[in-house]
């Protein structure tokens, strides 16, 4: 009614050793985008905030709703995860990208590059 976004971020999780983990296998994940983009009597208005994980465009394809890719934990390999936000960035569901601490905190604290790296991926 009042026209709002719903971002979901959906994970698969179990429990270990006391701990909640999030399962970031791609069967997880698409699990995860089924099962969230089935809440409520309508997804019009739904996006989806998915972390990156392997075999990701099989993971895009099983999504029916926007996607925003997740920035995720900062990596010591931070080229790494420019190109793997890049290959998801490619796919037609990925619309944007969440980074948050990522760009923050870069594993070599050069945050201007970070960012700058960052939006040249949504060009």
């Amino acid at each position: 009614v009042r026209g709002l976004i719903a971002m979901v971020e959906p994970f698969m999780s179990t429990r270990v050793d006391g701990h909640i983990r999030n399962l970031l296998t791609p069967d997880a994940v698409i699990r995860s985008i089924g099962i969230a983009s089935a809440l409520g009597v309508t997804s019009a208005a739904t996006w989806l905030k998915l972390p990156v994980v392997d075999e990701m465009h099989r993971v895009l394809d099983a999504a029916s709703l926007p996607v925003l890719i997740l920035g995720g934990d900062v990596a010591g390999d931070q080229d790494a995860m420019f190109a793997r936000w890049e290959h998801a960035m490619r796919h037609h569901a990925a619309r944007g990208i969440l980074a948050g601490r990522t760009l923050l905190y870069p594993p070599d604290g050069d945050v201007v590059a970070a960012v700058d790296t960052a939006i040249s991926l949504l060009a």
